[in-house]
């Protein structure tokens, strides 16, 4: 495994590379029409749980200094409600997307130093117990990118698909 500079982020970084395996797992055999069902008209949609995934990596980048911007970031910018009037992109272009900023994000993350990771970042939360700066707003995408792998897992079994394998890929290496 990668050492990262900062001792904090021991357990981010097999976070991150356990949410990137989770990613493609989960979508494996996900035909481009399923991806874009819901269920009575009540759930988001899996391109929606996926790009807003995506979004989670784009906002760890922009926090860790990474100014690329998510391509599709128009849908999906701070957890965006589905519109259905949108045309979403494709679940490949998304999986396209996951893999161009996932090794930058990696990457970062091995880099950042404590200093940085300290550093203030207001996200109006204004509750005592979490500090809100750089460290925390990551954790928070964590917690997050957790959230979706398990609704897009949900529609995997609803849409008839079977169960999530866990076949990880020992080559990717973010």
């Amino acid at each position: 495994m990668d050492t990262p500079k900062s001792k904090k982020l021991d357990i981010i970084i097999p976070a991150f590379r356990g949410h990137s395996q989770n990613f493609v797992m989960v979508l494996d055999g996900i035909s481009e029409e399923d991806a874009l069902k819901r269920i009575e008209g009540r759930t988001n949609h899996i391109i929606w749980m996926v790009g807003n995934f995506l979004d989670m990596r784009d906002a760890m980048g922009n926090v860790l200094g990474i100014e690329d911007e998510f391509e599709f970031k128009e849908y999906f910018s701070q957890g965006k409600a589905l519109d259905e009037s949108f045309k979403y992109p494709t679940l490949q272009q998304l999986k396209d997307s996951f893999h161009k900023i996932s090794p930058l994000v990696y990457q970062k993350l091995l880099e950042v130093s404590d200093e940085d990771l300290e550093k203030a970042f207001p996200m109006g939360m204004n509750i005592d117990f979490f500090p809100e700066d750089v460290l925390n707003f990551v954790g928070m995408c964590i917690g997050r990118e957790d959230y979706l792998s398990g609704q897009v897992g949900l529609m995997r079994r609803i849409l008839g698909y079977e169960g999530m394998k866990y076949d990880f890929d020992e080559n990717m290496k973010y």
